[in-house]
């Protein structure tokens, strides 16, 4: 298969070497495990965290005789995915054998797909940056396909000295493998898509997408070339389990073959791991290629097949994916495409989120959930799942600036104490007499008083009025932050002559 390069060079993403510019050229394969209480061919459990080999049946076991049946939960979530990948669902696919020998795959070989996959050709739009200007920009990483096959077991190879030890529990669990076209020129490219990914199986349940125990995985593939020429000899990075990883994968991989390549070598088609520790990546073997796998039809598995209303009907119930749904906060509530990005890179932000806007100030919501709600989250290391402020207390602060009831500064000292002791915004601004002062006359008299103690700043604040802000600051303070602070502003400005 001819692979095309859609790509146009962009100096902006060129890497400089010793003789000049060079160009990244980025694949990616995504193993993503399928959220299903059972594995792909067998009923045994896919519970993360049992105790070795407990969730193993003689189907994942490899006994004689044990014959695999289709998991259709399995079936439907890749083809959710596949639809969330806006790519095309194939009505009939085939599962091959790929045989390869490892101590963790008790069959000798793999139930996959290699000529007929269930999912074709699919687009990933992802975004990138920002830049130095603040700006993004939308790339388009084209899906290849996406198809079926079972995970293989774990070797332990740190739990005795002279001994490995097998857990088969992993063994038999539906994977998704998501394979990418070369379509990226950058580790921060790879790692947008990568995210964007992650969210798009999150939103649709499909996978949960914790890299941290090892349910998505990333093989990387990496080669460098003069900009524009004609693609170079890859190396494949295997088993990457963070996003940030990925990113030093890369930058370390790419700058490994330009050092080759300038001191007039050549780069061997290889799989290769990365050390995080040492942040480099290491030779593991060379490189199969699909001959080497004798994939051929799986006999104990007839074809896959269903109809197009069988895909229709799960397409209907797709939830709003992140794009449609950045779309919608940008468009109905005015959103800029940054906030909407935030709030949308992970579903439980989204669904909080709207929970709060609802008929709502949406740009005031959106600031108070970027940067109060999630910096205090970041802050506590916590996920917005464990909020120590509910959606519904939250809206109430938000509802309170709204009606003029608190300033934005008394709102800050009320975010804290719901945070740390809870309780009823609105009550606890009654309670203890947070309100702020709007009375006219009251901050007319808190005005007076730091004009008259302060002439020699108002002749200077006469001659510059920017200063006028060093008056509006005094009353706050003496008025405890309690002084409607544009009321302020405007009796200052008058008392002073400068409207």
């Amino acid at each position: 298969m001819s692979i095309v390069d859609t790509r146009t060079p962009d100096p902006k993403r060129f890497i400089s070497g010793a003789t000049g510019d060079w160009e990244v050229v980025i694949g990616m394969e995504v193993h993503a495990q399928i959220t299903s209480n059972s594995k792909l061919f067998s009923g045994a459990s896919t519970e993360f965290g049992a105790a070795p080999n407990n969730n193993v049946s003689l189907v994942d076991a490899a006994m004689p005789g044990m014959l695999p049946v289709i998991n259709e939960e399995c079936v439907r979530q890749a083809i959710r995915t596949g639809l969330g990948l806006r790519a095309q669902i194939n009505l009939k696919s085939v599962f091959d054998r790929k045989n390869y020998f490892y101590p963790d795959l008790p069959q000798g070989y793999q139930i996959s797909q290699f000529k007929q996959p269930i999912v074709g050709e699919g687009t990933v739009t992802v975004s990138v940056g920002p830049d130095s200007k603040g700006n993004f920009e939308d790339i388009e990483v084209g899906v290849e396909r996406l198809h079926l096959e079972q995970d293989a077991g774990k070797s332990m190879h740190d739990q005795h000295p002279t001994m490995s030890y097998v857990d088969l529990n992993r063994s038999g669990v539906a994977l998704m493998e998501i394979v990418s076209k070369p379509d990226m020129r950058s580790s921060d490219e790879a790692k947008a898509y990568l995210t964007k990914l992650r969210t798009i199986v999150r939103y649709l349940g499909t996978c949960d997408g914790n890299m941290d125990e090892g349910s998505m995985r990333a093989d990387v593939n990496v080669s460098v070339r003069k900009p524009g020429g004609a693609f170079g000899t890859r190396c494949e990075i295997k088993n990457v389990n963070s996003i940030r990883f990925v990113g030093q994968a890369i930058e370390y991989e790419a700058r490994r073959q330009i050092g080759i390549l300038e001191d007039g070598g050549s780069i061997d088609q290889e799989t290769r791991l990365f050390d995080p520790n040492k942040g480099e990546t290491r030779s593991m073997r060379s490189k199969e290629e699909a001959h080497d796998y004798r994939y051929f039809p799986d006999p104990d598995l007839l074809p896959l097949e269903f109809d197009q209303a069988y895909v229709d009907a799960l397409g209907k119930d797709l939830p709003e994916l992140p794009d449609d749904k950045k779309s919608r906060l940008v468009s109905d509530l005015g959103l800029s495409a940054y906030d909407a990005s935030v709030l949308v890179s992970e579903k439980a932000i989204a669904d909080y989120f709207e929970k709060v806007a609802v008929s709502r100030d949406g740009k005031l919501a959106a600031n108070w959930v970027i940067n109060d709600l999630m910096g205090g989250l970041n802050k506590a290391g916590k996920p917005i799942e464990e909020s120590p402020i509910s959606p519904d207390q939250l809206g109430a602060i938000v509802d309170l600036i709204k009606e003029g009831t608190i300033s934005g500064k008394i709102a800050k000292d009320l975010f804290e104490i719901v945070w740390n002791e809870g309780g009823d915004p609105k009550e606890l601004v009654e309670s203890r007499g947070m309100k702020q002062v709007t009375d006219t006359g009251a901050i007319e008299k808190a005005v007076d008083e730091v004009i008259a103690a302060n002439p020699d700043k108002v002749e200077q604040a006469r001659a510059k009025p920017t200063l006028a802000g060093w008056f509006v600051g005094q009353v706050m303070k003496a008025t405890g932050g309690k002084a409607n602070p544009q009321a302020v502003n405007d009796l200052v400005k008058a008392r002073l002559g400068l409207e």
